[in-house]
């Protein structure tokens, strides 16, 4: 097997896939809550992507991601027996479990896709876990079965009802905190602005929150400092110190900020990507 070649790939729903790809050194030390940067090949752009798990024995990692860009396009062309060109990792913090009994981990539209590891992690740990995956229609739920065999209590909210019980995920938490549950620590795994409603639901309940924060990144080692977010005051960066933060600390309006400073180029890319150049070829 050849090193960074896919070894199985399959489709969520229309917009996300489940790729795994051989790569026995990354493999040996991922732990859950960390990512990796790939490129697809030599001439493409590095992108991080957190790892939805890994397999030391047979020396594989698996991605779960959405097509919402030129690179995730690309790899959305490749197939099984294809390789990517490189694959740097494990990088950032592993998820902090050591003194937790009670979690909830709420997950939000593709964010989903990150807090699956996360919450099986802790759930292999010996940690309760109560998982809220919410989404905006049946059609977008990903991963039930595998959040159901991995977590204690599994929550599906959409926001029309459409599947699941007809609620946004800030409200079901509010209702399982009402109930009577007890948490040591509230994870928030999704759209900024999801995030920061929970980590404001956190803190009225005097409950910790941690977020999983995604940022532009470059080099994946804090010297290009594009990953900047302001936590506590302080200028942190996502890839070295994070992706986990406390939530309450986390200047969520700067980081949304942020985020949506390159939305128009991205949108450009939403276009047809050339596999053998990287090329993007625009709609007219």
């Amino acid at each position: 097997m050849k090193l960074f070649e896919i070894t199985s790939k399959r489709k969520l729903n229309d917009n996300i896939t489940w790729m795994v790809i051989y790569a026995p050194l990354v493999a040996r030390k991922a732990r859950p809550g960390q990512f990796i940067i790939l490129r697809t090949d030599e001439y493409g752009e590095r992108i991080p992507l957190t790892m939805a798990g890994h397999n030391e024995e047979d020396g594989t990692i698996d991605l779960i991601y959405a097509t919402v860009g030129r690179t995730t396009m690309l790899m959305d062309q490749l197939e099984v027996g294809d390789c990517f060109a490189d694959i740097v990792g494990p990088l950032g913090k592993a998820t902090h479990m050591e003194g937790l009994k009670k979690v909830c981990v709420v997950g939000g539209g593709t964010g989903n896709a990150l807090a699956y590891p996360i919450a099986s992690g802790m759930h292999r740990h010996g940690i309760e876990v109560d998982m809220i995956t919410g989404f905006k229609n049946k059609d977008l739920v990903i991963l039930e079965d595998e959040f159901r065999a991995e977590t204690d209590n599994l929550y599906v909210v959409t926001d029309d009802g459409s599947y699941g019980e007809k609620a946004f995920t800030t409200e079901k938490l509010k209702a399982l905190i009402e109930a009577g549950n007890t948490y040591d620590e509230i994870v928030a795994v999704g759209p900024p602005i999801m995030m920061k409603l929970v980590c404001q639901i956190a803190a009225e309940y005097n409950i910790p929150s941690v977020a999983s924060l995604t940022a532009y990144m470059i080099d994946g080692t804090g010297m290009c400092g594009g990953c900047r977010a302001r936590i506590g005051g302080e200028d942190k960066f996502v890839c070295v110190d994070g992706p986990e933060f406390d939530g309450s600390l986390v200047d969520w309006d700067e980081l949304i900020q942020r985020n949506s400073f390159y939305k128009e180029q991205e949108d450009e890319d939403r276009a047809h990507v050339c596999r053998l150049t990287g090329g993007v070829r625009y709609h007219d």
